[in-house]
């Protein structure tokens, strides 16, 4: 596997797992109907941030991630984050080897610390990973999050110094 920058020609395979993960509503505080233009605009990011892919050897997109500024102007030194993966290849190592890319692309821009908003906090696979590398809940919102099937969850703010 190899992560490299998201190309244009990458879209179709992340739109296709993307819009999976998405309208399931259990995960990301994405609009399940948003159109695949919106899901585009709000995951390919521009220079100075960066989306990047993770490759097979056969060129299989196996996720896919975005990192970026938490927040403008006082607020820029600290990263944000977003990561998928394409449920078809979960447990094999592709979210850890994203958000350790974002991890070392957010300590050699310079940032402080990287902050993730909104984790749900159902989404215990993705805690576990995140706090494996550093990160700790530093609060939850409680009832922020519409789950399915769970109801109203709270919502994890996670951070980690760089």
């Amino acid at each position: 596997m190899i992560i490299r920058d998201a190309t244009p020609e990458d879209w179709p395979a992340i739109w296709v797992f993307q819009s999976e993960i998405v309208a399931a509503g259990d995960t990301f505080t994405y609009d399940p109907a948003m159109s695949e233009a919106d899901a585009r605009a709000i995951w390919m990011m521009p220079a100075p941030d960066r989306t990047v892919v993770a490759v097979a050897d056969d060129g299989t997109v196996l996720g896919s991630a975005n990192y970026h500024r938490n927040r403008p102007g006082p607020g820029s030194h600290v990263a944000s984050a977003n990561f998928m993966v394409d449920p078809a290849h979960r447990g094999a190592g592709v979210g850890r080897a994203l958000c350790q890319e974002a991890l070392d692309w957010a300590k050699q821009a310079g940032y402080r610390g990287m902050q993730f908003n909104a984790v749900a906090a159902t989404n215990t696979r993705a805690i576990g990973l995140y706090e494996s590398l550093g990160f700790e809940v530093i609060g939850t919102v409680p009832g922020a999050f519409k789950h399915p099937a769970e109801g109203y969850v709270g919502l994890c703010v996670m951070y980690r110094a760089l």
